[in-house]
């Protein structure tokens, strides 16, 4: 290939490329949280600006989304959302003025008006410039930590959620004191289990939460007392459900015909109160079961437990990350105590250096020398009987400091204050060296040390309990009723004009029999097409397991058939054959029975057409006489006689709901 050539590449191909690093960036750089630290990029870019300018005092939240941005390639909006979302969470930020309320849905005020500092607890758990990795920022002209050195599993306390391309991260918030407790059984080598806990409050059935990983599923009630037979309170809400956007779901809710309320008020403030009046007559307890049925007062919340490790995405359990959380944690602690150890020695070998360089009066040996290098190496020469007494080596370094020592200080010094300081340095030594033999037992001591001292107030609000699924047919309130136009084949609500077959509800299920022997079940609605002059047209209720009877000729002169049957599992929209399906089949008897035993009393007359050699033109026939089978079954032969009808026997045997064709 000649200089002036290029190689060819087509737009799928750069589409290809360009995709893929733009779906990398927003999973690394902007969506996913690092497992290390718990942190998203802005996130981690907020606490390292607030750590920068802190001081002590609040700053305008302006400020620390300009400082922010110096680190940040994003707008300053990003930037202001992400600080407002930390802080509500009420852990890593103290927050001055109007931040918003995560009950209410209120937005904060904006960056101008609002201040925040770090909380003791973000100091203490979060930052240490000697052990954390640096990386320059987006332009280079600064550095900002690659993952901040965090002592504790930030991630699971806090939670976390975002939506990168192709992938997805939603990691449920959970209790202080539980994750800590969690800590130290994974410290002990002991068993534990961790679930979420919600700032919200609410009742939560985690049976199926799955270790926060996908496939998991957890179910959030408010929680709602009843007050008296026509109120109901609302004192907690589920998580990510807001009071005002519940309340608007609940009028939805009875403004469909769902449940019933005669009206609802808020009065919410620093804790949830929605009180939801019932009208007259109404079920309380069935009102607070048709609430958590039909209104966000049940939420199911799937967790999708995904961090970055290792500079790719990954799923991992919550007690997964709890373990490497923890490990993490007693790793730099051994870090901190290494790089302290190391210190307190290099303290301790200066303060003996100088203690042998001023008693021995060695600063008097470099009177008389005329050059740096005499000068060196007659303080060495001068040391050399007491190096076996040091810890590590005199470096030149060193004694350059000697001489850097004042006179004053020469003058002043005191041997015994001395001795002191010394001692007290290899007091700190030895404990540090007990501290990383014994590293297990510290790093337990240093989460329960946080507990004691952060734990207070923030003890669980999310009740664990199991609750079952709310039948929503069983709570819909049934105020409709289904009409039917039988002439024209229609049927629903909305046909006030018709015939009134029974009440219903939006919810119910309309079975329909057809003249030609044809189920079929669809979803009650307004106004629906059923066929014209239907068999038989009602709401199927599937707690009430009914018994049909039928008698239906096979074909135009076929032999006549008898079933009991019952409709058993079906498709709403499917027609099911309840014949042999021949061409000009006619339903001679059909009706429909409550219980079993009442299909067995149900005597009836079969009338032949008269024949050579037939004299009983009038048979009985009783249903008790076949059994009871599914849909698909095709009957028993009556007669293979030419039938001219079917009618009931005299009415002694009971008030059976008949539909026969006579």
């Amino acid at each position: 290939m000649s200089k002036e050539e290029k190689p060819e590449v087509t737009l799928r191909d750069m589409y290809s490329d360009y995709f893929l690093d733009y779906a990398s960036y927003v999973i690394l750089e902007r969506a996913v949280p690092h497992v290390n630290d718990g942190l998203k990029p802005v996130q981690r870019r907020i606490l390292h600006s607030l750590n920068e300018m802190d001081d002590g005092r609040y700053n305008k939240v302006a400020n620390v989304v300009g400082n922010t941005m110096k680190y940040h390639p994003h707008g300053d909006a990003s930037i202001g959302d992400a600080m407002v979302w930390l802080g509500q969470k009420d852990l890593l930020i103290d927050t001055q003025g109007n931040w918003g309320n995560v009950l209410t849905g209120d937005r904060a005020a904006a960056p101008r008006y609002i201040e925040a500092r770090l909380t003791p607890f973000a100091n203490a758990i979060t930052f240490d410039p000697k052990t954390t990795e640096w990386t320059a920022s987006y332009d280079g002209r600064n550095r900002e930590p690659v993952a901040l050195p965090m002592k504790f599993p930030l991630l699971l306390a806090q939670g976390v959620e975002g939506i990168a391309v192709g992938l997805a991260c939603k990691i449920l918030p959970h209790n202080f004191i539980e994750v800590i407790d969690g800590c130290i059984s994974v410290l002990r080598k002991q068993p534990f289990e961790l679930l979420p806990d919600f700032p919200t409050g609410g009742l939560m059935d985690a049976s199926n939460y799955n270790d926060g990983v996908r496939g998991g599923k957890v179910r959030v009630r408010a929680k709602i007392s009843i007050e008296s037979k026509r109120l109901l309170r609302i004192t907690e809400v589920p998580f990510g459900v807001t009071t005002g956007g519940l309340m608007d779901n609940i009028v939805n809710a009875n403004e469909k015909g769902k449940i019933k309320i005669s009206r609802i008020e808020d009065n919410t403030a620093a804790l949830a109160d929605i009180l939801v009046h019932l009208p007259v007559g109404a079920d309380p307890e069935m009102s607070r079961d048709a609430l958590y049925g039909f209104t966000d007062c049940e939420v199911s919340i799937s967790p999708n437990s995904c961090v970055i490790i290792d500079g790719k995405p990954s799923f991992m359990g919550v007690s997964e990350i709890l373990k490497h959380s923890t490990f993490l944690t007693k790793d730099l602690i051994k870090l901190e105590l290494d790089i302290k150890l190391g210190e307190l020695q290099n303290k301790w070998h200066f303060s003996s250096l100088e203690k042998i360089f001023i008693e021995n009066r060695i600063y008097r040996d470099i009177e008389e020398c005329e050059t740096w290098e005499a000068v060196i190496e007659a303080i060495d020469k001068g040391l050399e009987p007491f190096k076996k007494l040091l810890l590590r080596e005199v470096t030149e370094e060193d004694i350059v400091r000697l001489t850097e020592i004042k006179i004053k200080r020469i003058s002043k010094f005191d041997s015994f204050k001395a001795d002191e300081a010394i001692n007290a340095l290899e007091e700190a030594i030895a404990e540090v060296e007990k501290n990383l033999r014994n590293l297990t037992r510290f790093t337990i001591k240093y989460f329960e040390n946080l507990k004691k001292k952060f734990g207070k107030g923030r003890e669980r609000k999310t009740e664990i309990a199991e609750f079952g699924k709310v039948d929503r047919t069983q709570v819909v309130m049934a105020n409709e009723t289904l009409y039917l136009d039988t002439k024209n084949g229609f049927a629903g609500w909305g046909l006030k004009k018709e015939e009134a077959v029974e009440k219903c509800s939006q919810l119910d299920d309309v079975v329909v029999f057809s003249n030609d022997g044809k189920l079929k079940v669809m979803k009650v609605a307004e106004k629906l097409f059923v066929g014209k002059r239907p068999l038989h047209v009602s709401i199927l209720r599937k707690d009430e397991e009914k018994i049909y009877s039928m008698i239906y000729r096979d074909g135009r002169d076929g032999s006549l058939f008898a079933k009991r049957f019952k409709i058993g599992g079906i498709t709403r929209d499917k027609e099911y054959e309840l014949t042999k399906g021949t061409k000009g089949t006619r339903i001679m008897y059909f009706a429909v029975h409550s219980s079993e035993e009442e299909s067995q009393n149900n005597l009836l007359v079969v009338h032949l057409k008269p024949a050579l050699r037939l004299r009983n033109l009038a048979r009985p026939f009783q249903f008790g006489e076949i059994a009871v089978k599914g849909r698909a079954a095709k009957g028993n032969i009556v007669t293979k006689h030419s039938v001219d009808r079917v009618v009931r026997a005299p009415k002694d045997f009971g008030d059976e709901t008949d539909f026969s064709l006579e």
